[in-house]
Parts: C-alpha cells; sequence; structure tokens
C-alpha cells in the first residue's frame, strides 16, 4: 500500500528537518539541469567532426538548450497546480535523463539536437520550484540560510561540469558527456519518491480544471527565439536581423496584451502581470535581468579576452578561473546567512557594486603582466556574484502575495535567462564593434594594444550595466513575509 505523500504527512513523518531534506532533494535535481546547459560546450567541436557541420550549426546544441529552457520557465506554475511537485519534478527529471541518453546514443545530429531540446524543456521547468520552496516552506528568519545552501550546490555544477565534460571527452568521446546527468537524475528520483510532496503550492490538491495559456506560450516562445536569431544576426552582419527583431517586438507586444486580456476576463495567464505592481518584484525584474546580462557575457568575454587579447592557452584560463569558482561557491552560504539579518536589498547592491568594479578594474590589465592582477579582479566579481545569487529573489518577491510567489519565481528566472541569452550576443556586438573601430581584426592571430583596449571598452559596457541595475536595486525592499508552505 502506497504512503501517503500529502506535505502534512510528509512533515509528520519527518519532523522540522523535513524542509531541509525537501530542499537537498531538489538541489540534486537542480544541479543536473545546471550541469546539462553547461558542460556540452566542451563536446561542441567533437559533435561538429562527427557530423561533419560547420561550427555555428553545432552551437545550436548550446542555443536550442538556452531558448528551450528560457520559454519553459513560463509553464511552472500551470504544471504545479495541475500535477503537483512530486509528478512535475520527476517528470522534468525522467525527460533530462531521456534528453542525456537520447543525446548520447544519437546517429544523427537532428537527433542531437532534439535531445538539447528536452533537456532544455526540463531545465527551465524545474529551476523556479526551490525559489518557491524556499520562500513557502521556511520562515523569513531561515530563507537566507536556505538560498545559500542551495546557491553553493547550485554553482558547483557549473564549476566543476567543464572540468569533468573535458576529461571524458578526452577518455571517452563526446556522447559522454550526455550521459553525465543520468547518475544526478537516478539519485534525484530516488529522493523524489521519499522527500518531494505530491501536493501543489500552498499544500492544496493539484487541481486540474485549468488550462494552459497556449496561445501565451507560442507567443512568449516566438518573441525568445526571433529575439535570440536576430542579436545572432545582429552580431553576423545579417541583413535579416532588423526584421526578427522587430518581429520579436511585436510578439512581445501580443504577449503583453494577451496576458492582460485573460486577467482582465479572470483567467489564468501564463505571466501574472500583476507581479509587476509590487515595486520590489519590478525593480528586482529589472535587476535580474541586467544581471542576468553581465553574468551570461562576462563568462564568454572572460575567457575570450584571456586567450586573444591576452594570449594564454585554455588550460591556463582555467587554472585562472579555479580560485574565483572556488570564492564564490564559499561566499554565497556565507551571504545567505547574513542575508536572514540583513536587508536584502543592501546585499544585492553590494554585489551589483563589486561586480561593477571588478569589470571596471580589468583596464589595469595589461598583455605580459603578472597575472595575480586578473585572477584578483576576477575574484572580486565573484565574491559580487556570491551577494547577489541568495539575495536577489527574496528581495523581489516577500513582498508578493502568497498566492503570486510561483508566478514570480518563474517570471523572475526567465527574464534572468533571457538578459543571459541577450548578453552573450550583446558582448560579441560590442566587442566586434570597437575591435573594428580601432582598426585590429579578430581573424589575426597576433593580439595587439588595439585588440586589448577593444576588450576593457567591453568589460566597461558590463560595468556600466551593472551600474544601471545598482539604481534598481536600491529600491527593493523586504516587504511583509508572504506564507510559508509549512503553514497552508
Amino acid at each position: 500500500m502506497s504512503r501517503d505523500a500529502s506535505l502534512a504527512a510528509l512533515r509528520e513523518r519527518y519532523g522540522p528537518r523535513y524542509r531541509w531534506l525537501l530542499l537537498i532533494s531538489l538541489m540534486v535535481g537542480s544541479m543536473a539541469s545546471i550541469m546539462s546547459s553547461t558542460v556540452v560546450n566542451v563536446a561542441i567541436p567533437g559533435i561538429s567532426h562527427h557530423f561533419a557541420i560547420d561550427q555555428g550549426r553545432a552551437q545550436w546544441v548550446s542555443s536550442g538548450f538556452m531558448v528551450a529552457m528560457t520559454a519553459s520557465m513560463l509553464t511552472t506554475p500551470w504544471l504545479l497546480a495541475r500535477f503537483g511537485y512530486r509528478k512535475v519534478y520527476a517528470g522534468t527529471m525522467l525527460l533530462l535523463m531521456a534528453g542525456g541518453i537520447g543525446g548520447g546514443l544519437a546517429d544523427n545530429y537532428s537527433l542531437v539536437l532534439a535531445a538539447r531540446v528536452a533537456e532544455g524543456l526540463a531545465a527551465g521547468i524545474v529551476q523556479p520550484i526551490p525559489a518557491i520552496v524556499i520562500l513557502r516552506g521556511f520562515g523569513q528568519q531561515e530563507q537566507g540560510r536556505a538560498s545559500g545552501i542551495f546557491g553553493m550546490g547550485a554553482v558547483l555544477a557549473p564549476a566543476i561540469g567543464p572540468s569533468i565534460g573535458g576529461v571524458l571527452v578526452d577518455l571517452f568521446g563526446w556522447r559522454s558527456i550526455f550521459f553525465m546527468v543520468v547518475p544526478f537524475c537516478l539519485v534525484s528520483l530516488a529522493l523524489a519518491y521519499r522527500f518531494v510532496p505530491d501536493t501543489a503550492p500552498g499544500g492544496a490538491a493539484a487541481e486540474r480544471s485549468t488550462a494552459l495559456d497556449w496561445r501565451g506560450l507560442a507567443l512568449g516562445s516566438t518573441g525568445t527565439l526571433l529575439l535570440l536569431n536576430g542579436l545572432v544576426e545582429l552580431r553576423g552582419g545579417g541583413s535579416a536581423s532588423w526584421l526578427l527583431l522587430a518581429g520579436a517586438a511585436l510578439a512581445l507586444a501580443a504577449f503583453i496584451a494577451w496576458q492582460w486580456r485573460l486577467l482582465a476576463t479572470g483567467r489564468e495567464p501564463l505571466m501574472n502581470l500583476r507581479l509587476f505592481g509590487f515595486r520590489s518584484f519590478a525593480m528586482g525584474s529589472i535587476v535580474a535581468f541586467i544581471y542576468g546580462t553581465a553574468l551570461f557575457g562576462s563568462t564568454y568575454l572572460l575567457p575570450l579576452y584571456m586567450q586573444v587579447a591576452l594570449g594564454l592557452s585554455p588550460s591556463y584560463v582555467g587554472t585562472i578561473l579555479l580560485p574565483a569558482g572556488i570564492v564564490l561557491a564559499i561566499t554565497i552560504p556565507l551571504v545567505g546567512r547574513l542575508a536572514d539579518r540583513q536587508p536584502t536589498y543592501r546585499l544585492v547592491s553590494a554585489g551589483l557594486a563589486l561586480l561593477a568594479a571588478s569589470f571596471a578594474l580589468m583596464m589595469t590589465v595589461q598583455s605580459g603582466q603578472a597575472i595575480l592582477l586578473l585572477v584578483a579582479w576576477a575574484v572580486l566579481g565573484r565574491i559580487g556574484l556570491g551577494f547577489i545569487l541568495p539575495s536577489l529573489n527574496l528581495g523581489s518577491m516577500r513582498s508578493l502575495h502568497k498566492e503570486l510567489i510561483t508566478y514570480g519565481a518563474s517570471a523572475i528566472n526567465f527574464l534572468r535567462m533571457l538578459g543571459g541569452a541577450c548578453g552573450v550576443s550583446l558582448c560579441g556586438i560590442v566587442l566586434e564593434w570597437r575591435i573594428a573601430a580601432h582598426g585590429d581584426s579578430l581573424a589575426s592571430a597576433a593580439t595587439s594594444p588595439a585588440r586589448v583596449a577593444a576588450f576593457h571598452e567591453a568589460f566597461l559596457m558590463l560595468a556600466a550595466l551593472c551600474g544601471a541595475a545598482l539604481v534598481a536595486a536600491w529600491q527593493l525592499r523586504d516587504g511583509p513575509q508572504s506564507g510559508h508552505l509549512a503553514r497552508n
């Protein structure tokens, strides 16, 4: 006979430690989804060679994942309300595992791409869930600590994933990358069966009467796809770029109009626009978008800077970035504890200031100088990220009504990932523009002072973006507690 898997039964069975067991269970699955998003990059050259395709087409293995993940985040509130935590979480882990196995066994490129899209869909659905649990399942005095512990696990995946992936590619080939997520998925499924409740957010039974907003999903997905393709075309100088960007703007406008119409007629929208009536959430959304732009943009720009401007080898670049990754993993849980005692807007603002300073200080690094300076500024930036990661969701969503928390977690993750997807293209566009303005080209193998100057100007652009986000971050204020999973 199956045991009662309702929230109340699980809390009674495991006692006060249950909320931590639930958080750890979700952390394993999130690590799997985050690892699947980053580790495949080391396999792209091998995929390109195996299927005899150019690098641009092979890059869609990464881009397809990003588009699918960004769009599917908006479906999380509806899925949780209709099917409950356990079925949604277990379903995403099964889909992620199927994508990993399918990609590893695929015998043509189309199947590889389909597997990556499946993994992206699963990753997008699962990522907002921990934030929902933290805000509903933990008291305000513990939310920062919970965010810090979860954040530490979340950053370990992209920190160690590419290193392990590189070894696997060298030893077993590119297919082994896809199988990396399978053990994580199996563990997460076992934990889900024991600790994840089958109830919907708030502890109520899943409600199967509401229908998914398919029109909103189609408009949101189309707009996202057109935007990302438009930015890629703009970076490459393609003539269709402005047409694609205009189409993205129209799709966005239609999406917003449709969401308002659903709200006005009492139906459930994909993105509840009432969220943006809360000042803290509106400001947090701006910060999340710019933060995603700066984070993903710098993740692309910094290794490129070290290799093509400073002339460092790829293996040396990995060694230089390792201390920064370790510092980030240490900083997050420490700041999480601070978030239980300090206003989160101060922590987010401090993190953005440190991140902006690290970008601006990159101008002091010159080719041939001691590499310790570069390490120091990279570490400074990761300390800044450590201040932002555990604090931003809390500062943005504490003031929301409890029925809006699931929508808030979904929307803010969507905006952060959309900013990240835009950030990579934005950095590429600015870098190529400034290199051309200095009379240099990345096609040239040799570096030059002009190329270094162009990179410095791209870093200054990121510093300016962080400065703009700092203005919005100062408007974040901790509101009244929204209610907890344990109380509903």
